[in-house]
């Protein structure tokens, strides 16, 4: 949703500069033979995925990722020529739109292989696959090296260009473990029995990337934290480099009113004035991914934490001021403002989840505003 002069005050703005340090600081930590996957399924994790997109690459990424064939599609109709991954399932007839395309997808069976090595001799041009290797985290891809090698052997008989193999860890984004060591280990095995290794060969997502250097391979894929944020707080103690946030949350008071001890906010009369309070509304809502659970959670306004008071409605919520303010004063939900900051993990924590979901349930009823550096475009 674009954003109006008539319309409500409620803007995500991402800061697309934001996006480009990120995949510069991580290719330089990667070095010079490790290439950057830039990952935008989800729109972009709720940022928008065409715009970052285009900065993550113009930062120096070298392929894009995605979860859907309807993402893959969305990037390559936006005008953009670089290399797209698929890494979630394919149904067997995407298989031709993705050579048609020049979309690169996932082989993550032996079956599916077949199924599509039986259509390939009549693409108009070469599909290229990267085959998933399941080592541990029991979602797709295959498990015995028995599996991954029929998957190749069709794949060079129907010629399918065979471009990648890559695996996703588990629990990289905790300390050291034998779960993540037996899958690095796995991996290492199942490349191996290749007869001949592929152009990309890739399994770290943000958090490896940063904890575990042996295990960059060819590329890595940024995630998260292609958005600034850490796979977890564990990681973000230890990363390579500060992160730069690249959303701002942020809206305005539309209405202001003093109300008396006793008083009541929202539905189920939940809460209940102490004293004589100034009370603000702010045009947001749980239907804009500002959950219920969130009721407690701080704003900034003028600089200062005030706290959401009261049941989050589906578009309106009401914040505790400590003095009376005017509409239109300023509100930042996520961001900084002044010397505070609210991060995605905050939120994630009063939630019981992870920053992942917060941001990615962001309405697109919000407008998202794009910005380079400090001047929108």
């Amino acid at each position: 949703m674009e954003q109006t002069k008539w319309g409500r005050p409620t803007v995500a703005s991402v800061d697309l500069e934001a996006i480009r340090e990120n995949v510069r600081n991580t290719a330089r930590i990667a070095g010079p033979d490790t290439g950057v996957i830039a990952v935008v399924k989800a729109d972009g994790y709720g940022h928008g995925a065409v715009r970052v997109a285009e900065a993550a690459l113009d930062a120096g990424a070298m392929m894009l990722a995605v979860a859907t064939p309807e993402e893959a599609v969305e990037l390559r109709e936006a005008g953009l020529e670089a290399d797209i991954l698929l890494l979630g399932a394919s149904p067997v007839p995407f298989a031709r739109v993705a050579s048609e395309m020049g979309i690169i997808i996932t082989a993550d069976s032996p079956t599916w292989m077949e199924q599509v090595a039986g259509e390939a001799p009549d693409f108009g041009r070469p599909l290229q696959v990267h085959l998933k290797v399941d080592t541990g985290m029991g979602r797709l891809g295959v498990r015995s090296g028995e599996d991954l090698l029929r998957m190749y052997r069709t794949a060079r008989a129907a010629k399918i260009v065979v471009d990648g193999v890559f695996t996703h860890f588990a629990t990289a984004d905790e300390p050291d473990n034998e779960v993540w060591r037996k899958q690095a280990s796995g991996f290492r095995e199942a490349v191996a029995l290749l007869p001949e290794r592929p152009r990309l060969v890739h399994a770290s997502n943000s958090a490896a990337a940063f904890m575990h250097p042996d295990c960059r391979f060819d590329a890595v894929r940024l995630g998260i934290s292609l958005y600034g944020i850490a796979p977890s707080g564990f990681v973000g103690e230890h990363l390579p480099f500060p992160l730069r946030p690249a959303l701002t949350l942020s809206t305005e008071l539309v209405h202001v009113k003093r109300i008396g001890r006793g008083d009541t906010v929202s539905y189920g009369a939940t809460y209940r004035a102490a004293s004589d309070e100034w009370i603000g509304t702010l045009p947001i809502g749980y239907a804009d991914g500002f959950l219920g659970g969130l009721g407690g959670q701080d704003v900034l306004i003028g600089g200062r934490r005030c706290p959401v008071v009261g049941r989050i409605c589906m578009d309106q919520c009401m914040v505790r001021l400590p003095r009376e303010m005017a509409p239109g004063e300023p509100v930042i939900l996520l961001g900084k403002q002044g010397d505070e900051e609210i991060r995605p993990d905050e939120w994630a924590d009063r939630l019981g989840t992870i920053p992942y979901e917060v941001v990615v349930t962001l309405s697109k009823r919000i407008p998202r505003v794009y910005l380079q550096g400090c001047g929108e475009y």
